[in-house]
């Protein structure tokens, strides 16, 4: 891959430039919904929220929401926490308390609290929203952006915001194409001729195609821009309503298209193309999203100066590659290979190496996805794994090979890739304190 002149004087400066700041959205409050439960990662969630989870080596998944928002130019921040909140707050306070709330620029951590008079949690993305509606209300924004923490894209949000302002809309959807399959997962939406919503069913059956493009759907990327005062209007109206489940993609955005003015922004690229965007919401599409950054030029660009992907990083070494004999050679093909990892005398090809992970002589890692912390043992064979923060893999372990022999110990997807974590190797680290296996033995 070729890098030009004017790369190479980016990539000499000593900061980042991100989008200009403007009125508009110094008048805009985002608030990202990062309570969800994520249920369907299977052990990924049994210690840890959604958005909490690791991805691509050194982020988070929430990282990649807030990134946008900063390139953007939007530093008013909210984020609403619920389930298992523990990792995602502290790595919040730690990786974005550089905001400096005196002029006007913060991450707010807006935790469940039962502020209402039923004393509930979240009960819904909207019930979410009402339950801080006086908080909102404090920070007094013309506009109100709501995202999702638990999906994976670089996208400019000023460019939407934009043609909300010029469309005069009282709420813009984002919206992608995505296969009618897969379409099934999320809110699909038909268009009028400028842009203009005229249905929208959440996660349906049977999802309405496209005009001109009868395999594929309109589906809502979960982005909302609200005018302020729609929002309060609708949010209060909601909250009444005894047969809503107080969700924007179930009750609200459906029932209010019909008397409002609902836009959709399509999300596309530079060349007119649909962008990047994935949802990684189980186990095969989240394993997937990681083996794509492996690419020699993946759609994510992940080393953009332009478009930087902040995050909290630990104090790391730089990786290490050890011994240059035969059937012991430290290499990495095609891979993601963080701070602080050891390869001593492994093989990694097409995989992500999470940071201060260690792999044993002669071990094989293949087309897999090792969270931090990992221990791989030596002579070990692993293949489409994905492997929790912190496990230790003993030597001579086999894993990917055989489906019916990971079955029996493991969690197997539907397209065969193979989630272990500590508690499926009996290394009960969040109770008992762990083990003491971490010692490298070349």
């Amino acid at each position: 891959m070729t890098i030009g002149s004017q790369e190479q004087s980016k990539n000499y400066k000593y900061y980042t430039e991100p989008s200009m700041v403007t009125e508009l959205t110094r008048k805009t409050l985002v608030l990202i919904l990062a309570g969800g439960e994520g249920s369907r990662l299977k052990g990924l969630t049994q210690w840890r929220a959604k958005p909490a989870v690791p991805f691509g080596g050194k982020y988070r998944i929430i990282d990649f929401a807030l990134s946008n928002c900063v390139n953007s130019g939007l530093r008013k921040i909210g984020v609403l926490t619920q389930y298992k909140s523990h990792s995602l707050l502290r790595h919040l306070q730690r990786g974005w308390s550089f905001m400096r709330d005196e002029i006007g620029e913060f991450v707010e951590l807006l935790p469940a609290q039962q502020r209402t008079v039923e004393k509930a949690w979240y009960k819904g993305t909207a019930d979410a929203l009402y339950q801080n509606l006086d908080i909102m209300q404090r920070h007094a924004a013309e506009y109100v952006v709501v995202l999702g923490g638990d999906h994976i894209y670089t996208m400019d949000y000023s460019k939407m915001l934009v043609q909300h302002v010029q469309s005069g809309a009282d709420f813009t959807v984002g919206c992608i194409e995505a296969p009618l399959e897969e379409a099934k997962d999320f809110g699909v939406m038909s268009l009028d001729d400028d842009m203009r919503i005229s249905g929208f069913t959440e996660k349906p059956e049977n999802p309405e195609p496209m005009p001109y493009k009868p395999n594929m759907a309109l589906a809502s990327m979960g982005i909302y821009i609200f005018s302020t005062r729609f929002l309060y209007e609708t949010l209060l109206e909601d909250s009444k309503m005894e047969d809503s489940s107080h969700d924007f993609g179930k009750d609200i955005i459906p029932r209010k298209i019909k008397d409002s003015v609902a836009m959709a922004y399509a999300f596309r690229d530079d060349k007119g193309n649909p962008a990047y965007w994935r949802d990684v919401g189980n186990l095969d599409s989240y394993w997937k999203a990681n083996m794509e950054i492996c690419a020699i030029e993946p759609e994510l660009n992940l080393y953009s100066r332009d478009w930087p992907i902040w995050t909290y990083q630990t104090q790391s070494p730089p990786a290490k590659f050890i011994f240059d004999d035969d059937g012991r050679r430290g290499t990495a093909i095609d891979s993601l290979i963080s701070g602080g990892c050891i390869l001593s005398g492994a093989r990694v090809k097409r995989s992500v190496i999470s940071f201060s992970t260690t792999i044993g002589s002669r071990s094989s890692v293949k087309d897999s996805v090792i969270l931090p912390k990992v221990h791989i043992g030596k002579n070990c064979k692993l293949s489409r794994v994905i492997i929790d923060k912190g496990t230790v893999i003993d030597d001579n372990t086999v894993i990917g090979y055989d489906p019916v022999e990971d079955a029996r110990r493991f969690h197997v997807t539907p397209e065969g890739v193979v989630l272990v974590t500590p508690q499926m190797l009996d290394q009960h680290l969040y109770t008992l304190g762990g083990d003491d296996r971490w010692r490298l033995s070349y």
